[in-house]
């Protein structure tokens, strides 16, 4: 009896992109630049606003290019750094009191 062969659709099986860059990312950058504009109403205020904006866009697409998956990624890393502290290899002796902290 063969394999049975399951199609995976692209569309089912997407990033959650926005504007080409990480949803939230953009989204808050978006929201920042808003702020930024409206609460100063200033013509420079404006130039900043835009330029945040802009480059924080251009940020999140090249991240995006790279890896979409990078800012959930990056907070599991910074969730997850104490309790796994780095080791040159999988095969270390571990001391008495080093043993006791992972268990």
């Amino acid at each position: 009896m063969a394999l049975r062969k399951i199609p995976i659709r692209r569309a089912g099986n997407r990033d959650n992109l926005f504007l080409g860059g990480d949803r939230e990312l953009v989204m808050f950058a978006g929201l920042l630049a808003f702020a930024l504009i409206f609460t100063a109403q200033e013509f420079r205020a404006t130039a900043y606003g835009l330029l945040l904006w802009f480059s924080a866009l251009y940020g999140c697409r090249v991240m995006a290019k790279y890896d979409p998956k990078m800012r959930p990624v990056y907070l599991r890393h910074r969730r997850y750094k104490r309790r796994y502290p780095p080791r040159s290899t999988p095969f270390r002796k571990n001391s008495r009191s080093q043993g006791r902290i992972y268990k």
